[in-house]
């Protein structure tokens, strides 16, 4: 039996780089579904802002896989694709309904907790691997995401959640 290459946190870095590249991509093709899909027109332009952010977290990425000289290509990531399916499920089954911005709201911040851990743990990493360039690209994609994630509760704060119970 061949032996097994050795895989360290270069490794890791590189695999979970790949990773949130796939589920950034993948965003990128839910959040305008999701917007045509919200009733609330508070809420289409919170997705519409975070497409726009989405975009340039993509650039982010692309500009970290330069930093470490490896081409900027995905790694199929099959929790986003749950988390995505998931959205489009309540897209479907809550069509037309006074719950249906409720179930978006909590399917788009699934989604924000899912990338707040991936670059959270990448900043990490970037960090103790000695990648200063990376670690505040990452950190900075961070940021955008935490605010996203506030700005989605203050929506839901805000009466989408009330509504959604009202009817």
């Amino acid at each position: 039996m061949a032996a097994v290459k050795d895989k360290d946190l270069n490794d890791l870095f590189l695999d979970t780089l790949k990773d949130i590249y796939f589920a950034e991509k993948h965003i990128l093709k839910a959040l305008p579904k999701m917007a045509k899909a919200a009733q609330s027109g508070e809420l289409r332009a919170a997705f519409e802002k975070h497409e726009v952010q989405t975009e340039g977290h993509v650039e982010r990425l692309e500009q970290v896989f330069d930093l470490i000289d490896k081409p900027a290509r995905g790694k199929t990531c099959d929790a986003i694709l749950g988390i995505l399916d998931e959205g489009k499920e309540i897209m479907t089954e809550y069509r037309g309904t006074e719950a249906l911005d409720a179930g978006l709201l909590a399917a788009a911040q699934a989604v924000e907790h899912y990338e707040m851990s991936r670059y959270g743990t990448l900043k990490a990493w970037a960090t103790r691997l000695g990648m200063k360039d990376a670690a505040r690209l990452l950190d900075e994609t961070l940021r955008e995401e935490r605010k996203t994630d506030e700005d989605l509760t203050k929506l839901a704060l805000g009466g989408i959640n009330a509504e959604a119970m009202a009817a």
